[in-house]
């Protein structure tokens, strides 16, 4: 997949190392947390490296789109949680689909609150 334009990207120190995290990254992501093929709807695995990344990538009519999670070491104790969007949006329908999802700041939103559901998910598993 070419290279696509940067969105944006979140970050949240979660009170878990970063097994842990990767563990909760997974279980949140993956319908099955011990295939990485299993990634939501509309994903692919684009690329991992276990602890430190999970990259996926996908496209639609309206949009080509790149979603990674990289995990660093705040310290022993403490992960910095990562998601980095890419996406490109062609054509006047991929106009006004930027305007829905990332104009009105609801991709913002998502994937706070998807941080938000990994970190206590790395706290307190399942």
């Amino acid at each position: 997949m070419e290279r696509l334009p940067y969105i944006d990207e979140h970050s949240r120190v979660i009170n878990a190392d970063r097994a842990q995290t990767w563990a909760a990254l997974l279980r949140t992501t993956c319908k099955n947390p011990d295939d990485l093929n299993t990634l939501p709807r509309g994903f692919e695995l684009d690329e991992a490296d276990p602890p430190s990344l999970l990259a996926m990538k996908g496209q639609h009519w309206f949009s080509r789109y790149a979603l990674t999670f990289r995990l660093d070491e705040a310290d022993p104790a403490h992960t910095r949680l990562t998601a980095i969007s890419h996406a490109a949006f062609p054509g006047i329908h991929g106009r006004i689909y930027r305007a829905l999802v990332i104009d009105s700041r609801m991709h913002r939103l998502v994937v706070r609150d998807m941080l938000r559901r990994i970190a206590v998910m790395a706290v307190h598993p399942a």
